[in-house]
């Protein structure tokens, strides 16, 4: 059973910013697909007073592809990515993402910044986004500003974004010509299951060289994370075999997996670097 709580229906953004900013004793919290949000207040692993329904404006839900950029309105579905033809030469690794995500009634229900807020470091489209330098864009009364998805995580289930802000878009620039990005999760079952591994990877080559390279890991720490010193040894390298499998070692150095029902943490790390290197050759094959 549900907590008594207040919803709210408003019909405007500027609506849901005021509501917010109110909080009435505690923090009013916006629903948009409700797929883990309404699993933790039956739980009462959250009991807001106050929900601010975002399904009445419809400006929020959308992709944009410019010549320049990707942009997602926070009510975007996980469905809605899988039947875009643009995403499928603007970002592939989150269309493979979705394609794993949940079951189908949980696609058409789920949403982009629903995946984000909700802090799961086993989040399925975290992963690709943060491989394609993706930023998150935070606005409240007050004004907006933009984070790096990749600083956007604090700690397990914490993040930078303050109670009076809502997550109004997910953005990143078009990945060039000469670039790969791949994902692969691992888990227990093919469908409707949560990540074990999740790996994504994001590679732009020139003239036989790796300009960037980019190691996003998911369900092997507190947050989703960026493999950073992994990428560092790529970049600006002709890649090797013993390279590519060096960077995956490093990557699975920079996790911090658990054991838990799901997997040990031995399993994930051996998960992290074999999956790791699978991709970066995949990636560096595609583009020499």
């Amino acid at each position: 059973m549900l907590s008594g709580f207040e919803l709210d229906l408003p019909d405007t953004l500027v609506g849901v910013l005021d509501l917010i900013a109110d909080g009435r004793g505690t923090p009013a919290v916006p629903l948009a697909g409700g797929t883990s949000l309404i699993v933790d207040m039956r739980a009462r692993r959250t009991m807001p007073n106050a929900v601010v329904w975002l399904g009445k404006i419809p400006e929020l839900r959308g992709i944009q592809v410019t010549q320049d950029h990707v942009r997602l309105g926070p009510c975007t579905t996980v469905s809605d990515i899988l039947n875009s033809d643009e995403l499928a030469g603007s970002g592939v690794s989150l269309v493979r993402a979705a394609e794993a995500f949940g079951g189908q009634m949980v696609r058409n229900a789920a949403t982009v910044a629903g995946n984000i807020a909700c802090n799961s470091p086993a989040s399925d489209l975290v992963p690709p986004l943060m491989a394609l330098d993706a930023e998150v864009i935070l606005e409240s009364r007050s004004g907006s500003r933009t984070v790096a998805l990749d600083r956007y995580f604090t700690g397990y289930k914490e993040d930078v974004r303050r109670t009076d802000e809502l997550i109004t878009g997910i953005s990143w620039k078009r990945q060039e010509e000469s670039s790969v990005d791949l994902f692969h999760k691992l888990a227990r079952r093919k469908g409707d299951a949560i990540t074990v591994v999740g790996v994504a990877v994001n590679m732009a080559v020139s003239d036989g060289t790796c300009m960037r390279a980019r190691i996003a890991l998911g369900a092997v720490a507190p947050t989703v994370l960026r493999a950073k010193r992994a990428e560092s040894m790529l970049e600006g390298e002709t890649l090797t075999p013993g390279l590519i499998e060096a960077a995956a070692r490093q990557a699975t150095e920079e996790a911090s997996p658990i054991d838990d029902v799901r997997a040990s943490a031995t399993y994930r790390r051996h998960g992290i670097q074999v999956l790791t290197a699978r991709l970066l050759t995949q990636a560096w094959g595609r583009l020499t």
